[in-house]
């Protein structure tokens, strides 16, 4: 693409030998702006600062197209540089160089101070500050873009970690429902095998040796569940659980055993007859809301409420505001204790009620339903991260609007040059040239009739002859009227 760019300057340069503007420069300066605006556009996105400077020389010839593509060298070369102060002090001298060299053009020097001074400021402002403020902006788009893609990566890459640890955390749950569930059957089932051994050794020899198989099978069972589980386990229970687990008695050795100034209050029957994952989960909520007690408030009175009735068990543990500061935890219990009592489809409940301290209270069903652990919370899969497309639209849509406020002007004073250029009626018939009269023929009849011609340095307008196209018409003015009139050749 910048070989495209290149080229187009290079053609865009050249536009005045096909359709030449007032005044009119010589073919070989011509070539030498259009390969200088080349040039130019070449090394702006390598060399912005000296691409700047470089635009100054550009404007001591009239080659007002070569002038028109500097817009794109200063848009090209403020997308480079960061807009600090360098950058507009270098935008500052690169504008009065392009006024010191313009005052070598004729037209510049015959014409009064207040014309050339607004020239410039217009043309400053069209060719240099418009094009400089969308490049910058469309510059900074780039780094903000880049961040934006870092900070999505960044997101993503979190949802996937977060993601990785919640399955993670499910694995350690399913082995320690396993271990529980599991493991104490399969002891049991190894000591009846291990007495089944001994009474057929005594009374039944025939059925001693499968009643042996059946133990050796059973303890290399336990065995081989204790290994797997080892491997799905990355955050063991510190102690095991039983048949007892989330009874009555169990919650009362975890209140006596806390070493907190702790009260137990149960009311209704006791969970002997409730699911086992019903009272896993009791167990759970008293002895995690102990454990955060004891971690931040440790000489706080605590005051654990059970309550079993129609069908459900509502656990509340409340403790009571503590003089120390409490501490900061990372909430990963109260998470693992919500997702629990969610996939039984009770509901939980935990933080600072309005007389202080703290609260954790859980409803769950006594009989949850079969499925609740089929239903357990699945990470989504994480989506694909945004596209750079997606992420930079709105802002390629504003730098667009920018650039085309720079640029859009400028094509358009240029397409009506170019029009006037070839439309111009500059051929003039020997007849009326003979009729003109010095200092009696005003400048405007001229102009009204063919136009300004093609101006040369020396501000006198030329217009071709309609009988001779090696001979035109040199027409010098003054004071709005005609000072000379002249026949030349090239």
């Amino acid at each position: 693409m910048r070989y495209v760019w290149t080229l187009l300057s290079f053609l865009v340069g050249l536009v005045p030998l096909i359709a030449p503007l007032a005044p009119d420069p010589h073919p070989a300066l011509t070539v030498a702006t259009a390969v200088w605006i080349a040039a130019l556009v070449w090394i702006a996105p390598d060399r912005p600062e000296w691409a700047l400077l470089l635009t100054a020389p550009l404007f001591a010839v009239n080659n007002l197209w070569a002038q028109a593509i500097t817009t794109f060298v200063v848009f090209t070369a403020c997308r480079r540089l960061p807009p600090r102060g360098r950058l507009w002090a270098l935008l500052g001298i690169m504008t009065l160089l392009q006024s010191v060299f313009s005052q070598f053009q004729e037209s510049y020097r015959s014409m009064p101070l207040w014309e050339a001074v607004a020239g410039a400021i217009v043309g400053s402002v069209f060719f240099v500050l418009f094009p400089a403020v969308s490049g910058m902006l469309l510059g900074r788009r780039r780094p903000m873009v880049r961040l934006l893609q870092e900070r999505n990566e960044y997101l993503e890459r979190a949802r996937a970690l977060t993601a990785a640890s919640a399955r993670a955390d499910e694995r350690a749950h399913i082995a320690g429902e396993m271990h529980d569930m599991l493991g104490h059957r399969l002891s049991l089932i190894s000591i009846h095998a291990g007495a089944l051994e001994l009474t057929t050794a005594r009374k039944a020899p025939q059925l001693h040796e499968q009643a042996e198989l059946i133990r050796t099978t059973s303890s290399l069972a336990m065995a081989e569940l204790r290994e797997i589980l080892g491997v799905l386990r990355t955050n063991p229970e510190p102690e095991s659980l039983d048949e007892d687990t989330g009874t009555r008695s169990d919650i009362t050795a975890l209140v006596e055993g806390s070493g907190l100034a702790a009260t137990l209050d149960w009311s209704g029957d006791d969970l002997h007859g409730a699911d086992q994952r019903t009272r896993r989960a009791v167990h759970r909520v008293v002895r995690e809301a102990l454990t955060n007690v004891a971690k931040h408030a440790p000489s706080a009175r605590t005051r654990v409420q059970v309550a079993v009735q129609g069908g459900r068990a509502r656990i509340q543990v409340v403790n009571g505001p503590s003089p120390a500061t409490p501490g900061k935890g990372t909430r990963r219990g109260l998470i693992g204790l919500e997702e629990r009592v969610g996939l039984l489809g009770g509901s939980f409940s935990a933080g600072p009620p309005v007389e202080g301290g703290f609260r954790v209270a859980a409803d769950v069903p006594l009989k949850p339903p079969a499925q609740a652990d089929q239903t357990a919370a699945e990470v989504a899969e994480v989506p694909p991260p945004l596209a750079a497309e997606v992420l930079t639209v709105p802002r390629v849509l504003g730098g667009g609007c920018l650039g085309l406020l720079a640029l859009l002007p400028i094509a358009g004073a240029l397409t009506v040059l170019l029009l006037f250029a070839l439309l111009n009626p500059t051929q003039m018939n020997a007849p009326y040239f003979d009729s003109l009269r010095v200092g009696v023929t005003t400048e405007g009849d001229i102009y009204e009739e063919f136009g300004v011609g093609q101006l040369g340095v020396d501000g006198c307008s030329r217009f071709r002859t309609s009988h001779n196209p090696e001979l035109s018409y040199k027409l010098c003015f003054r004071d709005g009227k005609l000072s000379s009139k002249e026949q030349e050749r090239p």
